[in-house]
């Protein structure tokens, strides 16, 4: 049995959507963020030791952490061929290069917008909000906002290419992009003047393995 430590609102709905894909087996234990922080439990080091989410574990001791990592293994291990290319073809280096591309390269300026964003709105002194406003600003409009158009641009244009992130079939690496893409759309400037990401979104969350996951998981607030 596969258990998924599913943290709210996080990584880890990608994780359960996965295996609702691989019509696996696997239990849910649910952690809940600080209401204040937004920071996960301290309860999740006892499984792993950074304290973040997804993390799954199995029966047979296996502990697998990073979204990407978790994608990867769980396809090769219980995918069957499905959910992912034939390797050497141009979709296989496509595929991969999305898994990577998810964490290493899109959400980066997202965080980087969502901690600019709270340090404007934080509680401080009166006299302090002007200074924390016009950081916030400059650091959105020199880097943050830029970055995001240049990401967006270019995920657009890819899926201008093929209907899906890796060519013409669905795979783990559109599992592994839902969540910055479903971030942007919350918060990174995401509408539809991208029209292509905009229908991308459309398809992935008219997918039945989809929707049972987010009735495994819980509230999303990504959706919201």
């Amino acid at each position: 049995m596969i258990t998924v430590h599913h943290l709210n609102n996080s990584r880890s709905q990608r994780v359960l959507w996965l295996l609702e894909e691989l019509d696996l087996p696997y239990e849910v234990v649910r952690y809940q963020r600080d209401a204040k922080t937004m920071l996960a439990p301290p309860e999740l080091k006892q499984v792993h030791p950074l304290g973040k989410s997804p993390v799954v574990t199995t029966d047979e001791g296996m502990t697998l952490a990073e979204s990407g990592a978790i994608i990867e293994t769980l396809v090769e291990h219980y995918g069957d061929g499905r959910l992912s290319p034939v390797a050497g073809t141009p979709e296989a280096l496509r595929y991969r290069y999305w898994l990577h591309y998810a964490e290493g390269s899109a959400m980066p300026p997202l965080l980087l917008k969502l901690m600019f964003d709270r340090v404007e709105k934080a509680r401080m002194p009166f006299f302090a909000k002007p200074i924390a406003k016009g950081i916030a600003d400059k650091a959105r409009a020199a880097f943050i906002l830029p970055s995001l158009k240049t990401h967006l641009d270019f995920m657009e244009g890819e899926l201008g290419k093929s209907e899906w992130f890796a060519g013409d079939a669905f795979t783990g690496a559109d599992i592994q992009m839902s969540f910055p893409v479903e971030a942007a759309r919350a918060r990174g400037g995401l509408d539809a003047s991208r029209p292509k990401l905009m229908a991308w979104l459309e398809r992935i969350h008219a997918r039945p393995a989809y929707q049972r996951a987010l009735e495994r998981g819980g509230p999303y607030g990504l959706l919201s």
